[in-house]
């Protein structure tokens, strides 16, 4: 089985850390996956205004959200404005490229999109994907492949205006097969390769899962019958579950699956259907994301 592999990269520190760690375990394995990397500045220390919400609070708690993630990343942007990842780091994002890798944008500032994109003006959405993605270009060399919305994110206006750019897919919602969203009864060109796993921190202290068993329970999840698509995290298992997402490339591969780019997983795909792209509520996340419709 092929099974996609989604690598959000949201923060310096993830882009610093997680990426380099994450590009040495995928070559000791001899695999290529797709990184969505956010370039602007690093604001998401902004997310702890959500704190007052209760669904959010522990969520948090739940997580261990700051031996998951870093006291840096929790405070980053609040004090003073964030620095730009594209700028700062652009020798490591150049480096996932030329390790062959799939390079896709994901965020011109992760923290505004993903608290305020269903507010956003079209010209502020074509803007802010616009900044991203020839920053992106001008590291890397080439246009992005695609693009994924941060935290999954994604509305009508969102997907018109992602429809102005060269992107071969995009990967904005989450679902069960790869599809063609229509918006007011018009196909949107750009195919949609959803996420159909759950991530680590949507089922990690929940339902019995803990970091014995969460691999486990996780390939138990992949079948042959369905599009397997698995979003990671550079700031989560590229850094403390680094260990354990090793152990996980390795069990997938002693069973003869392989984890593929997203891209390679559209070339294998004969006939696209049409669906809608709905906003959900989901297990183990807190407020909407995009999903396909019927999921």
């Amino acid at each position: 089985m092929k099974v996609g592999l989604r690598i959000d990269v949201d923060t310096l520190r993830g882009t610093r850390h997680g990426v380099p760690a994450l590009c040495n375990c995928l070559r000791r394995h001899g695999v290529t996956g797709s990184f969505f990397f956010s370039v602007g500045p690093d604001n998401m220390g902004r997310h702890l205004l959500r704190l007052v919400r209760p669904r959010f609070f522990l969520k948090m708690l739940r997580t261990r959200a700051a031996s998951l993630y870093g006291w840096d990343i929790l405070f980053r942007g609040t004090l003073w404005p964030g620095p730009v990842i594209g700028r700062r780091l652009w020798p490591v994002i150049r480096s996932a490229a030329r390790d062959g890798h799939e390079i896709g944008l994901h965020a011109w500032d992760h923290h505004e999109w993903q608290a305020r994109v269903e507010r956003m003006p079209s010209e502020k959405i074509y803007r802010t994907i616009q900044q991203g993605k020839s920053l992106l270009t001008r590291i890397t060399g080439r246009e992005p492949a695609a693009s994924a919305a941060p935290a999954w994110k994604c509305t009508d206006r969102v997907l018109m205006e992602k429809a102005k750019f060269p992107f071969v897919y995009n990967s904005d919602c989450r679902g069960r097969g790869i599809f063609y969203p229509v918006v007011r009864g018009k196909r949107i060109r750009q195919p949609q390769i959803p996420t159909t796993l759950p991530t680590y921190d949507e089922i990690i202290a929940r339902d019995g899962i803990s970091d014995v068993n969460y691999n486990d329970y996780l390939i138990s999840l992949i079948s042959p019958d369905n599009l397997n698509v698995l979003t990671i995290h550079a700031e989560v298992e590229g850094i403390v579950c680094l260990a354990m997402f090793d152990r996980f490339v390795e069990t997938l591969y002693d069973r003869g699956d392989r984890l593929v780019p997203l891209g390679v997983l559209l070339a294998d795909v004969a006939a696209i259907p049409e669906g809608v792209i709905v906003p959900k509520e989901i297990p183990g996340r807190e407020g909407w994301v995009s999903c396909q419709e019927g999921v």
